[in-house]
């Protein structure tokens, strides 16, 4: 583990489900986080990488780190409620 890295609460997987059902999903994820803790949300490119970020900081969280992987899709990491 990279010591740069946060502790990841938990973990979601919306490669399998499209626009608007992505963002409904990573919020669900959220719900059962309290502020201040972690989420790695785990997304396909095109729609999902350019809404749900939006969304996400929309709705005050933070987005600390958006990467590619080598498959195509995307990491998000994310802490519920934008505290650090």
């Amino acid at each position: 583990m990279n010591p740069e890295e946060p502790h990841i609460d938990a973990r979601v997987d919306i490669t399998t489900v499209v626009c608007p059902v992505t963002f409904v999903k990573t919020k669900v994820a959220l719900e059962e986080l309290e502020d201040g803790q972690v989420l790695e949300v785990r997304l396909n490119q095109g729609e999902p990488i350019q809404n749900v970020p939006r969304s996400l900081k929309d709705e005050g969280h933070r987005v600390l780190k958006a990467t590619q992987d080598e498959d195509g899709t995307y990491r998000l990491i994310v802490i519920k409620g934008g505290l650090l």
